[in-house]
C-alpha cells in the first residue's frame, strides 16, 4: 500500500480571500486534494497560528487588503489562479476591486467561487448570521429533534460545512472543468440555505409520496420516530445505535434479542415500517437494550447484519480496529489529530473489495502539510510567481 498525499488537483492553484468556517474547510478540502491553496490573511496577525486542521496544506500570503499594496498583490495572484474564493458579504470584493468582473478582466478562464449564509441576492443577503440561523430560516432545523422536545442542532455540520463549504466545493470544481474547455470562467453562488435544503432533499421526496411528514418531527421513520432507527441507552450508562430498517436486517436484530416470540405480529407477516407498530416494538426493544451492558449488546451483534454500533466517544473511535485499518485519523508534524483526507482514490481496478487489497491505489494519504502560521509563505509566494507585490498585474 502506497502512502502518497491526494494529488487529483495537481496543478491547480486557488486563492482564498479569506472568511471563517465553510470558505477554510472548502479551501481544506481542495488542499487535500493536491491543489495549492493561498489563503491571504491581515498582516496584523503575522506569525500567529492557523486552525492546525482547517488550514492544513495551505500556504499564507499577508495582505491588507485595506490598502491599495494589498489589493494589488490579491490581483496578482487571482491572475494566476485558476479558482478564487470568498466569504464576505454581498458586494464586499466588488468594493475592493477584487469582485468577479474586476479579476475576470485579468483572467478570463478563472473560477469564482462565493459562500454566504442567504446568497447572493434576496431580501436577506446582506443579514449576519450563522449556521444556527440559516437552518433555522429553512425549515430543517424545525425537523430535527425528537418528538414533543425542542429542536436540537448538530453543532455547524449542516450549514456552515455540509450546506456550505462541500456546496462550494462541488460548484467550483464542476466550474472548473467547464473553465478548461471553454476557456472562460465562471461565478459559483454556494449559499448555505440553499445547501442545507438540498441535504434534506430525500426527505421532501419521501413527503410526496406520503412518506414523511414535515409538521411530525421525531414520528418520522429516520428522525427518531421509529424504533428500529433510534439511540438506546444501555445498563452501564452508555449508547448504541440500531438503524435495522430493512426487513433482513431487522429480523436479525429481532431475533439477536429473542424477542420473536413477543412481536405483536409473526415477524414473517410484520409490517415493521407501519408506524401503528411502532409503541409496541419500542416496549419491546428498549427494556431489551437496558438490561445489557454495551460491551455485552456489542458482543451478541459481533458478525450479524442487524445494523447495531456502540455510540463510541471520539478517543474510542481513534482506536476502533475498523478506524485504524482505513486510517481514519491522521496526526500532523505537530501531533495534532485530524480527520484523513477523504475521499480516496485508486486506479481504475486499483481497488479488489473481496480482498481488501489494493493494486497500485493511493491508501491512506499521508498527513498532509500542516497549517502554516500566518505570513509564512509571503516571500516564497510573491517570488516563485515573479510578482511585484506593488504592481497592477493589469498596468504593468
Amino acid at each position: 500500500m502506497t502512502t502518497e498525499t491526494t494529488s487529483v488537483l495537481n496543478g491547480v492553484r486557488v486563492l482564498d480571500l479569506g472568511g471563517i468556517g465553510p470558505g477554510p474547510f472548502a479551501s481544506m478540502m481542495l488542499a487535500d486534494l493536491g491543489a495549492e491553496v493561498i489563503r491571504l490573511d491581515p498582516p496584523a496577525g503575522t506569525g500567529t497560528p492557523m486552525n492546525p486542521v482547517l488550514d492544513r496544506g495551505k500556504k499564507s500570503v499577508t495582505a491588507d487588503l485595506k490598502s491599495a499594496e494589498g489589493i494589488a498583490l490579491a490581483r496578482a495572484i487571482a491572475a494566476r489562479s485558476d479558482i478564487v474564493i470568498e466569504g464576505f458579504r454581498p458586494g464586499t470584493t466588488e468594493r475592493l476591486g477584487l469582485g468577479p468582473a474586476d479579476l475576470h478582466a485579468l483572467n478570463a478562464a478563472l473560477v469564482y467561487g462565493r459562500i454566504t449564509g442567504y446568497g447572493q441576492d434576496g431580501p436577506k443577503a446582506q443579514k449576519a448570521g450563522h449556521d444556527l440561523g440559516y437552518i433555522a430560516s429553512t425549515g430543517l432545523l424545525a425537523q430535527l429533534g425528537r418528538a414533543g422536545g425542542p429542536p436540537q442542532f448538530p453543532a455547524n455540520l449542516l450549514g456552515d460545512f455540509g450546506g456550505g463549504g462541500m456546496l462550494l466545493v462541488v460548484g467550483v470544481l464542476a466550474a472548473l472543468t467547464g473553465a478548461r474547455e471553454t476557456g472562460t470562467g465562471t461565478v459559483v453562488d454556494a449559499a448555505m440555505v440553499d445547501g442545507a435544503n438540498l441535504l434534506y432533499a430525500m426527505m421532501h421526496g419521501f413527503a410526496a409520496m406520503g412518506l414523511w411528514h414535515h409538521d411530525a418531527p421525531g414520528r418520522n421513520l429516520l428522525d427518531s420516530g421509529a424504533p428500529f432507527y433510534d439511540v438506546y441507552p444501555t445498563a452501564d450508562d452508555r449508547y448504541v445505535s440500531v438503524a435495522a430498517i430493512e426487513a433482513p436486517f431487522f429480523a436479525e436484530f429481532v431475533r439477536a434479542l429473542d424477542l420473536e416470540d413477543a412481536l405483536p405480529e409473526p415477524l414473517e407477516t410484520l409490517d415493521h415500517w407501519q408506524p401503528t407498530y411502532w409503541p409496541a416494538l419500542r416496549a419491546l426493544i428498549a427494556p431489551a437494550i437496558a438490561a445489557r451492558t454495551q460491551a455485552e449488546l456489542v458482543e451478541l451483534f459481533a458478525g450479524r447484519d442487524a445494523c447495531v454500533e456502540p455510540v463510541l466517544s471520539m478517543a474510542e473511535a481513534k482506536t476502533d480496529p475498523h478506524n485504524t485499518a482505513r486510517g481514519l485519523f491522521t496526526t500532523d508534524a505537530d501531533g495534532i489529530d485530524q480527520p484523513t483526507p477523504a475521499p480516496r482514490f485508486a486506479p481504475a481496478g486499483g481497488f479488489v473489495p473481496a480482498t481488501g487489497e489494493r493494486s497500485g491505489g493511493t491508501g491512506t494519504p499521508r498527513p498532509p502539510r500542516r497549517a502554516p502560521l500566518i505570513g509564512d509563505d509571503t516571500a516564497a509566494v510573491i517570488a516563485e510567481l515573479g510578482l511585484d507585490q506593488t504592481a497592477d498585474p493589469d498596468v504593468g
